[in-house]
């Protein structure tokens, strides 16, 4: 069972080779960004197929940017990064929940690579921030789960092939889990400052205006993009200024650059 489980997740996991240029400068972007800043990834593995394809969007995968060890002030938390992570001390890092790995800290380089969007929290304190990284530090260990993504796809598309009588896991409360998915364990960290990213609006009949937390199984990598809570950002490799777009470096069909 363990060798058919690890060759499932092999599977998942593999990554296809890059197609092209990343059409994003990442060192623009490692530049500037943000702590607490959500960081979406295109991805290219199976299982990213898979997610792109029930969550109907380009993003596969949400990961935390949670700066450099020196910038955690809690010595604590600074010590569980330090057991989690045995890379440089300058290297900028980033919290992220995989399949196989669950929740763990990976340098910001290792995607410098892919198709990249910064979506920063607008507005936010910095203590909320910092609250907000702690949480998914406290998390880090946790498990991927995988039951969660299968029932995620079977509530957002019509799938058949689920029997009916496995019961869906997004709507019971389990308060011990040690298991989270990349989007869900961003979305509980910032509702945990009570941060919105796409809360149910509701209108009581005097026209006062009510948010309503949504349960945070709900939420994937493209809430991020969609929430109006999230300023979007993005350094293409090619900065555009008036008239500057005349002058990129287009090829024809003959190989010639224009």
């Amino acid at each position: 069972m363990n060798f058919f489980k690890k060759w499932i997740i092999d599977y998942l996991m593999h990554e296809k080779p890059q197609a092209s240029v990343p059409i994003c400068d990442f060192n623009k972007l490692a530049h500037e960004i943000k702590n607490a800043d959500v960081l979406l990834v295109e991805g290219r593995t199976r299982i990213s197929d898979f997610t792109r394809i029930f969550t109907q969007s380009s993003w596969s995968h949400a990961v935390l940017y949670i700066g450099r060890l020196q910038d955690i002030g809690d010595l604590t938390l600074r010590q569980k990064v330090k057991d989690f992570y045995k890379g440089e001390p300058t290297e900028q890092l980033i919290i992220e929940s995989l399949l196989g790995s669950g929740a763990i800290i990976s340098p910001l380089a290792k995607y410098r690579m892919e198709h990249i969007r910064i979506c920063r929290p607008d507005g936010i304190s910095k203590e909320d921030a910092d609250k907000v990284i702690a949480y998914v530090i406290k998390r880090l260990g946790y498990q991927y789960d995988v039951r969660q993504v299968l029932d995620l796809a079977r509530f957002l598309l019509p799938l058949k092939f689920f029997p009916k009588k496995w019961h869906s896991t997004l709507f019971s409360e389990d308060s011990a889990s040690t298991r989270e998915i990349c989007s869900s364990l961003i979305a509980e960290a910032f509702l945990s400052v009570q941060f919105p990213i796409l809360p149910i609006i509701q209108k009581s009949p005097d026209q006062n205006i009510h948010l309503i937390k949504r349960n945070p199984k709900l939420y994937t990598p493209k809430d991020f993009d969609y929430s109006p809570f999230f300023q979007i950002i993005k350094y293409p490799i090619f900065t555009l200024s008036e008239n500057t777009y005349h002058n990129l470096p287009w090829k024809d069909k003959g190989g010639n650059i224009s």
